[in-house]
């Protein structure tokens, strides 16, 4: 179930969203090109590592400053491979324009950097002990999705479902979307001892924050 494109009609150039897949891009191929010992210290530094809020001694044994909570911003801006920076560059270039273009730009990234920080704060309040990087714009995108979940609840989302494409509303395959990550994000809590790749609280805080906030952030609409 892969969505390709909305029917949501965008009436301004969304220069955030572009811009900010374009950064994603660059620092993702750019870490790619950089030698695998610098990349892995960049990704501890930036990335949010969250036993490092949660242990002093952890953090000074790993040289990771303790308070240094920058990392709850910056991890937005890091990925962990192709696949996981595709996706994400998907979701934003079919959802990100509509709701930027209800917002206005600079609302827009400021509604986006503060969903991401809750994703991170959740992930790391659920998953305090986890020793590996939280990486990934997909919190904040989370915050974007419940936007859009609001604002344009019966466009169209087209979903390529091999071999046809199939419309359905965009409450609908949202709905499904915020379904699958609670039941995931639960699970990884009942089964700590499964392997857990995705930052599922991450997702829930996100999309929690996007539709708290969303409202605070839209422009006036012309009569």
């Amino acid at each position: 179930m892969i969505p390709i494109r909305d029917t949501a009609p965008c009436y301004a150039k969304p220069w955030v969203t572009w811009g900010l897949m374009v950064i994603w891009t660059i620092i993702f191929v750019s870490m790619k090109l950089m030698p695998d010992e610098l990349s892995v210290r960049l990704l501890n530094v930036y990335g949010m590592v969250p036993i490092r809020y949660s242990s002093v001694d952890w953090a000074a044994d790993a040289n990771l400053p303790f308070d240094y909570y920058l990392s709850f911003i910056t991890n937005l801006f890091l990925h962990g491979n192709w696949t996981h920076l595709l996706v994400n560059l998907l979701f934003m270039w079919i959802f990100g324009d509509n709701v930027e273009d209800r917002m206005g730009r600079l609302p827009f990234l400021v509604f986006y950097l503060t969903c991401g920080f809750f994703a991170s704060f959740l992930q790391w309040y659920f998953d305090p002990l986890l020793t590996i990087p939280v990486v990934g714009a997909s919190g904040a995108i989370a915050g974007v999705l419940a936007a859009y979940f609001f604002l344009y609840p019966l466009e169209r989302v087209i979903l390529f479902l091999f071999p046809i494409l199939v419309p359905v509303p965009a409450i609908a395959f949202l709905g499904i979307w915020v379904m699958i990550q609670l039941h995931d994000a639960t699970t990884s809590v009942l089964f700590e001892s499964g392997t857990i790749d995705v930052a599922w609280w991450a997702h829930i805080g996100g999309f929690i924050a996007g539709c708290v906030l969303y409202r605070f952030f839209l422009k006036e609409q012309k009569i």
